[in-house]
């Protein structure tokens, strides 16, 4: 067991923590037990308590069960940003006995489809500014011929029969039923601080479309839910990971392994029911899913919701409401301090920053730090180990530092080469054995297999992550194992970018390589071979743009280079390397 770090341990910390054996719904309960007037949600202008937030996730609930025909185990998809609705949606899903399926509202019809097919989920629970990318997806659209009229409801009754009439997860490659939210009803419309367009947009009267039921019908339904049968070691959310295959793969997490970082970030890193919380990460993100919700919910906080990311937005909002943590990515915080009226912002309510992704630079770290008193304080962890593994002690943060291990994290780093472990200050592959590893890639035996190791009769998870540590026990990246894009904190696998790419009919071949950007860490770069017969008009720009209508806008090229062969070896492999170290030498060439 990898114990150095113990001699850093926090003060207040104790060296391990028993989890409470229950679910996430259970939780929940707890807190509205315990504080059923206390505030859960502000957003744009108006309050949930934790009693409110509850009727509406039981009453969307009893709509999944007994009109979705939602069952247990099913896997339903949430496909919305940030706001009260989300968070309803993810706690209604589960106190149905389902899976939670969170995706990225950046993502585009042909990522959907693979979520979609893989999981086998019949039901989404979408924001209605999204319904243009998710609603092909639905069986009853795609079945039916260009002339055929749609079914014209007016909110109501005959919508959601046509929901129950072939919902659940019955193998069809297809969704049977979306309930689509419109933010803007959860919000005050006299709120000084407006949603953006097309944000502020109530729910029209019906969507005409069969499938589609309006969010406040569902709820306004009045359906009851029957008692929660989930277990501790239930399935109770699949975050999606891209792989080095080029699809995204679903990462399996119980309620248990979920337990083991919302608590163990809670014990690490102390909040209680006085605490309020800024929601600017996205909750379908691990990360933000963990710190600024189910951790919140799990000790009764309050959570200001974000919606869209605006730095002047998150400091008044952190000034009205006396916002005491915000969990962040360093993009957010760079945007934050580079604001010209930073100086004359009020932060002096918080209590906690910090944040994982990416490295944050000593000088925007400094200039938090003059601005609130406060360090940064960085972490370390990925979907498959639903957040943190590593987080730097609050009393002792080190800076460009992942932490050190956790409560039962044993981490070692191991040469990638040949699998010996490693001692201090030799860069190799983290591996973890950790009670919030999760249990495996859905649907996909194989993939699973190959990202564990064996290590003193214990399953370590290879990270793919080249780090090292030093003689105290915290832990600094150093480069990947794998081939992979960090935008923003944001993971963007190149051969899934590629591979949507290859539909472009004027692309022979692509390969997509990291550049660097000052602002995001990493941007994309593709480095295409044209086709022989390809338009001359296509450019650089018209590639971007065409992406941008595929796949989310932080996996899209920002730089487009056009090759008239890409390099390969003797046996015809792609030797992505070689581009990769030609853009890094000519960026180090570039640099003032």
């Amino acid at each position: 067991m990898f114990d150095r770090h113990f001699k850093v341990w926090p003060a207040h910390a104790p060296k391990t923590i028993e989890l409470p054996d229950q679910t996430l719904v259970a939780n929940l309960a707890d807190t509205v037990a315990r504080f059923p007037e206390r505030r859960a949600t502000i957003y744009q202008g108006r309050s949930l308590t934790y009693a409110e937030l509850n009727d509406q996730i039981e009453r969307l609930a009893g709509f999944l069960q007994r009109r979705a025909g939602v069952a247990k185990g099913d896997r339903v998809l949430l496909f919305m940003q940030n706001s009260p609705q989300f968070i309803v949606g993810y706690y209604a899903i589960l106190r149905a006995d389902a899976v939670v399926v969170p995706v990225n509202p950046m993502n585009r019809r042909a990522e959907l489809e693979h979520m979609v097919t893989d999981t086998g989920a019949s039901v989404a629970l979408a924001g209605q500014e999204l319904l243009d990318e998710v609603t092909p997806l639905l069986i009853a659209e795609a079945a039916a011929s260009p002339g055929t009229p749609r079914l014209e409801v007016s909110g109501g009754i005959e919508m959601r029969e046509a929901c129950g009439s072939a919902a659940g997860n019955t193998g069809s490659a297809g969704l049977t039923c979306i309930v689509a939210a419109a933010y803007a009803d959860a919000a005050d419309p006299d709120f000084d601080l407006p949603l953006p367009s097309p944000l502020d947009r109530p729910a029209p009267a019906d969507y005409g479309v069969t499938g589609i039921v309006r969010w406040i019908d569902a709820l306004d339904a009045q359906l009851t839910a029957t008692p929660p049968q989930a277990k501790p070691d239930d399935l109770a959310v699949i975050p999606y990971s891209s792989g080095t295959t080029g699809h995204p793969k679903g990462c399996m997490h119980s309620h248990r392994t979920v337990m083991a970082t919302l608590v163990g970030g809670n014990v690490w890193n102390p909040m209680d029911e006085t605490s309020v919380s800024l929601v600017s990460l996205p909750l379908f993100h691990v990360t933000g899913m963990q710190n600024s919700m189910n951790g919140p919910i799990f000790v009764g906080g309050s959570m200001v919701i974000m919606t869209r990311w605006n730095r002047a937005v998150a400091a008044e909002l952190i000034r009205r409401y006396r916002v005491t943590r915000w969990r962040s990515i360093s993009t957010m915080a760079i945007d934050l301090v580079n604001d010209p009226d930073a100086q004359s912002y009020d932060l002096s309510s918080l209590e906690m920053i910090g944040g994982g992704g990416a490295a944050m630079p000593d000088a925007i770290a400094d200039r938090l730090k003059s601005l609130t008193g406060l360090d940064y304080i960085e972490g370390y962890g990925m979907s498959e180990t639903i957040a943190a593994t590593h987080i730097n002690p609050i009393d002792r943060p080190r800076r460009q530092c992942l932490g050190i291990p956790i409560f039962g994290v044993d981490c070692r780093i191991l040469d990638p080469q040949d699998g010996r472990e490693l001692g201090p200050d030799q860069p190799g592959e983290i591996v973890i054995n950790a009670p919030q590893v999760f249990k495996g890639y859905w649907n996909n035996p194989s993939a699973t297999r190959d990202v564990f190791v064996e290590i003193d009769g214990k399953p370590f998870l290879r990270t793919g992550d080249i780090a090292y540590y030093d003689e105290d026990g915290y832990f600094f990246m150093v480069d990947r194992v794998k081939r992979m894009i960090n935008v923003s904190g944001y993971k963007v696998w190149p051969t899934e970018v590629e591979a949507l790419m290859h539909r472009h009919p004027a692309i022979s071949e692509v390969c997509v390589i990291a550049t660097p950007d000052r602002r995001r860490g990493e941007s994309v770069k593709a480095v295409i071979v044209l086709r022989d017969d390809a338009e001359d008009e296509v450019d650089a720009q018209a590639i971007v743009t065409w992406c941008r209508g595929l796949m989310s806008a932080y996996k899209c090229p920002r730089v487009v280079e056009f090759v008239d062969a890409l390099p390969r070896s003797a046996t015809g492999k792609l030797q992505w390397k070689v581009l990769q170290e030609e853009e890094r030498s000519r960026a180090a060439g570039a640099a003032p």
